[in-house]
């Protein structure tokens, strides 16, 4: 069971928080550091969000620099923030820089008050452009040296591009999630290499896992291809008032936690992965909320990941 970090820069982060906090992920023995890629905190606390966002992709692009193991990306992109020629070479040239450990995670967005507060346009409907984007960024790191890429399509279109840079990747692991019962599937059997299931209920989890399957087969592709991962929140204490205190610090009750993350004592949480390796999670992204609590990365570490098989 792979282990991975997954933060929320927009709720008040600064780079060097982040490079922190990523540096521990490594020494720590953890899988991969991701963040969300987000431009507006979420919330009512006006004191969170401070300095002001930070850009995923510059951020990653720093983190290739200043770490050495671990695989970084996002989860997720939007569409709506960048033309996918463009995310392409971003990608591209983050892999190249971080020595290939990349991993990209794209998807429609949803948080319209972002995209007003910077005037980014948000389309009513963004399916068709995540799909669009998912067969351009393919297509274009799938283009032989030397080659030109087209596309047409509704939303884009491309005429003899370079397809240039290549990433050291072949391919650079995509991540394809949600909830969506049918479109979401579908995109992930053509196109993922992981399919995430993020904060859904935990009885939910193996349904969805058993629709992309399906779609795998109906398209001829093995469905073990793909890694099954999901994300959760998590708070872990080694005593009743730490694992309290954890709590409250990120705004949750201890037994709403329970109940919807990874939470409880390093044992609950161990036998609650197990439970989810059962239904079919073979990744984990351990949502930290409180980026400045290093000891709660190394509870899980020690008394958590060293417990798994």
């Amino acid at each position: 069971m792979d282990l991975r970090i997954f933060t929320e820069p927009q709720q008040g982060a600064s780079y060097d928080d982040l490079l922190t906090l990523a540096q521990a992920t490594e020494k720590l023995g953890f899988d991969a550091f991701f963040r969300s890629d987000h431009y507006l905190r979420m919330g009512d606390d006006p004191t969170a969000g401070l300095p002001g966002p930070t850009d995923a992709w510059t951020t990653l692009a720093g983190l290739a620099r200043e770490t050495t193991r671990i695989k970084l990306g996002t989860l997720v992109s939007s569409v709506t923030y960048r033309q996918p020629g463009i995310l392409a070479i971003q990608v591209a040239q983050v892999d190249a820089m971080s020595g290939g450990r990349v991993e990209l995670g794209l998807g429609t967005g949803w948080f319209e008050q972002e995209h007003l507060a910077y005037g980014i346009p948000f389309p009513a409907k963004r399916f068709g452009l995540l799909e669009e984007q998912l067969e351009v960024i393919t297509g274009l790191w799938g283009t032989p040296v030397g080659e030109t890429y087209s596309f047409e399509g509704r939303h884009y279109t491309l005429v003899d591009s370079p397809a240039l840079p290549k990433p050291v990747q072949h391919p650079v692991p995509i991540i394809v999630g949600g909830s969506g019962p049918t479109r979401t599937p579908k995109l992930a059997a053509r196109f993922a290499t992981e399919f995430n299931v993020p904060f859904a209920e935990f009885a939910d989890i193996p349904l969805r896992f058993r629709g992309v399957r399906d779609a795998c087969e109906s398209i001829g592709r093995d469905p073990s291809e793909l890694v099954y991962s999901a994300a959760l929140v998590a708070a872990v204490g080694s005593t009743s008032s730490e694992f309290e205190r954890r709590a409250a610090a990120i705004g949750r009750e201890p037994g709403e936690l329970r109940e919807h993350g990874l939470a409880g004592s390093p044992a609950e949480v161990v036998d609650r992965i197990g439970a989810l390796r059962e239904d079919g999670v073979e990744r984990l992204y351990l949502q930290i909320l409180d980026i400045h609590d290093l000891d709660h990365l190394e509870l899980i570490a020690a008394e958590v990941m060293s417990k798994l098989d």
